[in-house]
Formats: structure tokens, sequence, C-alpha cells
């Protein structure tokens, strides 16, 4: 049985009365869980949801969303997670192009999706947590009462069959579907539980937003499928988080390089009993090492496992361990169990250790291929290897280090931006003639975008006003921060825009 959903079967007669997912006062046993999933699996059901039928997602994090997560497993259908932090715009595309069939949010993501419905043919069922149902939306909770009792066996799947669908900004223009199965989900959960020695002993605090595979997949649904718990932070707040893990014993949490920095920033950070805590993901960038030290003095009995992963491998490819935390500084670790790192040149050749290269990945965790995208799946997916499109090396003791990231990819507070997709928005504006997307060090968010922009010849438009242009079409975490316009932008001969002259311009004049 591959069924990601079956796992609940198994701790239903293990310990039907464990506590399994907390939030504020809110607690569910693994009992009271399973019966939730069952009713909303029947419910979906009723409704003529089935294997391969794509159920989106819009949510902030809450027990509902691990509901639905199972309960769509269980009927064999795809769970599509949406990025609450995106525009109007960007939610109509990916419902889309994934062909979603039903959709699960709450009241204040209604008004946007109504306004898109029209144009959402696929789009048969909406269902409202939280609020009574109005129009043509039907009531979560009224769903499950009317399947009181119900009793869903999984349906019986194999390890290529899809168990989700997450959209990810790469580097084209628009986010692509990352196909990730139920056997890529499994391989994962096990790598994680034999790397970190999970049990259900372990407590997971999930403050990063479900809809990322940090918030969901490091380690949250390892330690869920090892038995553990999972305590839930609707929106990540540091003070909070303190709070989480004294009051609820936290053993383990992911944090992205912005979270880390507000909660060492939190002024009477020592007040809080943070011992229980004996690992804390991180990634995204290199942690320097008086930000590792702090983070030691603030967590005293954790590892702080600096990691390299991405959506396509369902996060968590290699985790530096804690006796090298100090020794391989800057590395990312070595590969968990049944992942391999290969780095090549241009021509797909394996170079020596220490040689720059593009990082590529196999095993059971890797995604089968882009939804609906035959070409960019036949672009990295070679010959059974992930190209990654990231640059890095591995030493002689086979740890990994990454040199530089994803062609054009921005990282902000743990969110990809896709340059790409940023410029064609601003080529949208009647007003520019050329637009280039860069990173700016930012010292909250790590990055920001900052746009170069050539205005077309008697253009008179201003920063402002392409902040409220884009602003209108993107999420407000991809909206540039800053504007610099140019005369021409810097190119190669074959007229290829350079990036890294871009980055490497002081950030002075005009905003």
């Amino acid at each position: 049985m591959h069924n990601f959903a079956s796992i609940l079967d198994y701790h239903l007669a293990q310990r039907p009365d464990s506590v399994v997912v907390i939030q504020e006062k809110q607690r569910l046993t693994v009992r009271e869980l399973h019966e939730r999933v069952n009713r909303l699996a029947a419910g979906l059901a009723g409704l003529g949801i089935g294997r391969g039928d794509v159920v989106a997602l819009l949510l902030y994090n809450q027990p509902e969303f691990l509901e639905l997560m199972y309960a769509a497993s269980r009927l064999g259908a795809v769970f599509l997670p949406l990025n609450y932090r995106l525009s109007e715009a960007e939610w109509q595309y990916i419902l889309g192009h994934a062909q979603a069939k039903a959709i699960i949010t709450d009241p204040e993501f209604v008004p946007a999706l109504e306004r898109s419905a029209g144009c959402l043919t696929d789009l048969e069922h909406r269902i409202l947590v939280g609020d009574a149902p109005t129009g043509r939306w039907t009531g979560y909770e009224d769903l499950l009462a009317r399947h009181t009792g119900a009793a869903v066996d999984p349906v019986d799947v194999g390890p290529d069959d899809l168990q989700r669908l997450m959209y990810t900004s790469g580097t084209t223009s628009r986010p692509k579907g990352v196909r990730i199965t139920h056997g890529n989900v499994q391989a994962k959960n096990l790598a994680h539980i034999v790397h970190f020695g999970l049990t259900a002993a372990d407590t997971t605090l999930v403050c990063g937003p479900l809809y990322h595979v940090g918030g969901l997949d490091m380690p949250a649904l390892g330690v869920l499928y090892a038995g553990g718990s999972v305590v839930l932070q609707r929106k990540f707040d540091a003070v909070g988080a303190l709070h989480a893990i004294q009051d609820h014993g936290v053993t383990n949490v992911w944090l992205a390089p912005a979270m880390v920095n507000a909660v060492l920033e939190v002024p009477d950070r020592e007040a809080y009993d943070t011992t229980s805590v004996r690992f804390i993901l991180g990634g995204g960038e290199k942690t320097p090492e008086p930000v590792l030290r702090r983070i030691t003095n603030a967590f005293p009995n954790a590892w702080f496992a600096d990691a390299y992963g991405l959506t396509e491998t369902v996060s968590g490819d290699t985790f530096l361990d804690r006796e090298h935390a100090l020794s391989k500084l800057g590395s990312v670790g070595r590969p968990v169990p049944h992942t391999r790192v290969r780095i090549v040149d241009d021509t797909g050749k394996e170079v020596t250790a220490g040689e720059l290269g593009e990082i590529t990945l196999r095993g059971p965790k890797v995604f089968t291929g882009y939804w609906r995208d035959e070409k960019a799946t036949a672009a990295a997916l070679k010959d059974g290897w992930f190209h990654t499109g990231d640059i890095g090396h591995v030493d002689e003791d086979g740890f990994l280090y990454i040199d530089d990231r994803k062609k054009d990819m921005i990282v902000s507070g743990g969110e990809n931006i896709a340059t790409p997709e940023v410029e064609r928005v601003l080529y949208e504006h009647p007003a520019v003639l050329e637009a280039a997307v860069v990173g700016l060090t930012h010292p909250r968010w790590g990055e920001v975008p900052r746009a170069f922009v050539v205005l077309r010849p008697e253009a008179d438009t201003g920063a402002e006003e392409l902040r409220e242009f884009c602003r209108a079409h993107l999420a407000r975490f991809k909206v540039p921060a800053r504007f610099d316009f140019v005369d021409e932008l810097p190119r190669t001969p074959s007229g290829k825009v350079l990036k890294r002259t871009l980055r490497d311009i002081p950030v002075e004049g005009r905003p």
C-alpha cells in the first residue's frame, strides 16, 4: 500500500488517543483526526472527487489543511496547496493550469476567487472553512456533518501516482507545477526519519507556511509519519514561536533565514525555555558563524542543520550534521539515505572534488516531472538525474557547498522569486521598453527584487506608478523594492542581459 494517507490507519491502531495536531486551544487526537479525514473524504467523494482529480487548498496553517491533504490522498485525488501570498492573477493561472476541480478556502479569499470564477471552467466545487456557506459555496463543517461515521478506505495507488502538485517559481515567466508522487513523499519521510531519528516522541513546530515544502515537509510530515505531533502557528510570529516551544516541548522546527533572525531579535528571548529543541532545520542561504553561535546560545541543546533541497525533491536532500557544524561551516552537508548528489560540467560529465559544476540529484525523492510541461520536464530530467540549475562543488569528504543559486532566482524571506516572472509583468506596462530584475541584499529578508528599467521615449513614468502596477499583478513580496531607470541594459555579444553586472551596481541615486 503506497497511499500516503494509509499511515493514519496504522497510528489509529497503535496510539488512537495521542494528541497529533495542536493549534492554540484546539487539540486533535489520532482518533479525531482519522474520523474527520474519513468524513471529509466521503464528502468529497459525494461531490464526484476521485482518483486523479485536483483539489486545491488556499488556507493559512490550520488543522483543515492537514485534513484535506489526507482526505484527498485517501481518494487518490491530487492535493494542490496554493501560496496565500500570491496575487489574484497568479491564483487564477495556477488553478486553471492545474485544472483544479475543487477548492477549499476561508472567507478572506472568497472575493478574489469569485472574480476569477468565470475563467476557471474546470472548477466545479467550492468549499468554505470557518464561516456560514453562501451562494455556490458549500460549508466545510456542513460537508463533514453529512457524513458522520463514514469510513473511506485508502485507494490502492502505486509509487508513481500523484500525491500533490506544488507550483514553484522556476526560471520561467510562469510558475511550474511540480508532480510529487506518493512514492516521493514516502521516500522523503523515511529518509528524514532515519537521518534525524524521528519517533513518536517528536513534536514539530510548524511556523513556516504549509503551502511550502519547508513548512510541510521539513520535517512535519516525517514526524507525523513516525507517530509524532505538530503544533501549528497560523502565521509566523517570533514571540509566538518561542511560547509554543516552551509550552509544548517542541523538539524540532524549520526556520527560513528571516525567521531565524526574527527569533534571535526577540528582546526577552532568554526568558523562554528552549531546551526541548534538539534540531533546527535551516537553508536558503549560508549561515555565518556568528549567527550559528547565536542560535546555539538561544537553543542550547539544538543542532542547527543547514540544508539543501528543492520542491522538486520534496525538500531536504542534504543536511549538515552536528559533528561538522563548524569544521564544515558553509556546507549544506551530505545526502540523506537513497539520494545521490553529482556535480557535472556543461557536457554532463562528473567533475572532480572541489571543482564547480551543476548540482544534479538522483533517487526516489526526485519528482517525475512538471505538470503539463513536457519541454521543462525534458530539460530538467536527463538520464535519471535531476539537473537543478544550481552551481556548487563537493569536497573530498563528500560535503556539498552551494556556490550560486538557480539562474535568475531571488530568495526573499524563504520565498523563491523567479525574476522572469517579475520582468514579464513590467513588460506589460506601456511605458516600459526593457526591464531586468536582480536580487538586492536586504537585512531582514535576505534579498528583495531590484528592477532596472529602460523607459520608452517620451515616457515619464516613475517608480511609484510601476510599483502600483506590479502590486496589481504580483504577490507583494515579488514587487521590486527599488527601481533604477537606465538608458540601456548591459548585454553580452549574443544579446543576453548581463545580470551579474547589474548586481554589482551600487545603490545610488533615484529609487
